[in-house]
């Protein structure tokens, strides 16, 4: 049986939950997928966060988890209905588009709202996964300025233009700053790698790979394999910052939504417009540069107001 919906949201987070008050609020009966597996767990990558300092309204921050919990009950109360399944195919070739959910449930949309984050790039050892959220974070400008990274030796995992500019804003904070190489000369751009040769209390360590995070409960240190000679070293830090990179979630739209050379959703300026008609995208997997819980959510209010004119617009 299909099942007929006037605005499907997939994805959840700030983005997807805002689109989905937004949508609720005009009436619009959303449905959201949430996830379940693909990308990571549904409320995004805040549900493995620990103190959100910087989303307005807080004074006192608020866990992560607590926040997307917090919108995802007042989506909930304005009617949005939810669904923790992923996404098996979906055809977006004409409308309304045509969804598969993971149990084999069909569903059509006259609207769609793609809001599936990106997922960090992680080291994938045993110790980063005992340690995720315990000093270990993969967002310096979220996390860099709680109380327990502060006048503390700090490391950030890159070599790219993203490690440099979160070690560089790490530097307002940490007594000092590790950035951690595996190679012998950084992929940033020439301009970028002298912010970080010329600042004082950034370190750059050549040549080393994480071997190791060190700790029981909360992260102590790094045990570093050297790349040439394999030799084993340690430092000692209390926060480790993995700036190795993001992976869009769109690999479930298998091409058929234009993209940036990353992956990327692209969308029209000053709006949530992809190229194709009636679909929409919000977050993290359409913005490669920000990548906040606020300009998220910013994003997901956008999607939803520019579904409902949309709608409007069609059966007008």
């Amino acid at each position: 049986m299909l099942n007929k919906e006037k605005v499907i949201i997939i994805g959840s987070g700030p983005a997807g939950y805002t689109a989905s008050i937004y949508t609720a609020r005009a009436n619009l009966a959303p449905l959201c997928f949430e996830g379940f597996k693909a990308g990571g767990m549904p409320g995004g990558q805040l549900m493995t966060t620990g103190i959100v300092e910087n989303f307005p309204g807080f004074p006192q921050g608020i866990s992560g988890q607590d926040l997307m919990m917090n919108m995802r009950t007042q989506a909930e109360h304005f009617g949005t209905r939810f669904i923790m399944e992923d996404i098996q195919t979906i055809d977006l070739n004409k409308n309304p588009f045509t969804i598969v959910s993971m149990n084999g449930s069909e569903y059509s949309a006259e609207a769609l709202i793609i809001a599936t984050g990106a997922t960090t790039k992680r080291l994938n050892i045993p110790s980063e996964l005992k340690l995720w959220g315990k000093g270990i974070s993969a967002c310096a400008i979220c996390d860099g300025a709680l109380p327990f990274f502060r006048n503390k030796p700090l490391a950030v995992i890159g070599g790219g233009d993203s490690a440099i500019e979160e070690a560089d804003h790490l530097t307002k904070f940490g007594s000092k700053v590790y950035l951690i190489h595996r190679r012998d000369e950084l992929r940033a751009s020439k301009i970028m790698q002298q912010r970080a040769l010329n600042n004082p209390k950034i370190e750059v360590i050549w040549n080393k790979i994480i071997e190791e995070f060190i700790g029981e409960t909360m992260l102590e240190g790094l045990k570093l394999k050297d790349t040439i000679t394999s030799e084993i070293s340690t430092i000692t830090v209390s926060g480790a910052f993995e700036a190795i990179g993001h992976i869009p979630n769109t690999k479930f739209l298998n091409g058929q939504i234009k993209t940036n050379e990353k992956g990327y959703i692209v969308t029209s300026p000053d709006s949530s417009l992809t190229n194709i008609e009636g679909v929409f995208a919000a977050g993290d997997v359409q913005d490669p540069v920000y990548r906040q819980a606020v300009t998220a959510a910013g994003t997901g209010c956008m999607a939803a107001i520019d579904a409902e004119r949309y709608l409007i617009q069609t059966h007008s």
